[in-house]
This record gives structure tokens, C-alpha cells and sequence, in this order.
């Protein structure tokens, strides 16, 4: 997912994880989120609605998190 919406990013957000293990834990569980949702929306795994709307929100959460601790690497970093 993040590869998709901000490839820019890739690289920093590869620092960001090798020195921070939570959010090195954060990218991981973005992309099991991101894999279980893409099968529940195709059909292939069967989830209630407001569960699938649980884990989508968790996502973002998460994507928001990563993304705020990448722009706060490369502000402190001066990148």
C-alpha cells in the first residue's frame, strides 16, 4: 500500500523501521490489514461489514502514524 500512494517515501520509511521497531511492526501490520482487505473486498474471505470497517479504519490509523514518524525522520535528519 505504501508502495502505491507514496513511493517517494520508500526509502525513509526504510530508515524509519531499521531504527524504530514499533514502527517497524506498524508497516507490517499495515500490509496483513492491507492483504485481508483486498480478499474480503474480492470475495475470497467473508467478514461483517462492520468488522471490515474496523479493520479499515485501523489502516489508516496506521498509515497515519508511519507517515508522521517518516516526515519527523527527514525534518530531523534534514532530508
Amino acid at each position: 500500500m505504501f508502495k502505491e500512494c507514496c513511493p517517494e517515501l520508500i526509502p525513509v520509511m526504510e530508515q524509519v523501521a531499521a531504527e524504530n521497531p514499533h514502527i517497524a511492526k506498524q508497516i507490517e501490520r499495515h500490509a496483513e490489514l492491507n492483504k485481508l482487505i483486498d480478499e474480503v473486498e474480492a470475495g475470497r474471505e467473508h467478514m461483517e461489514e462492520l468488522e471490515l470497517e474496523k479493520l479499515k479504519k485501523e489502516k489508516l490509523h496506521i498509515k497515519d502514524e508511519v507517515y508522521a514518524a517518516v516526515i519527523a525522520y527527514k525534518k530531523e535528519k534534514g532530508l
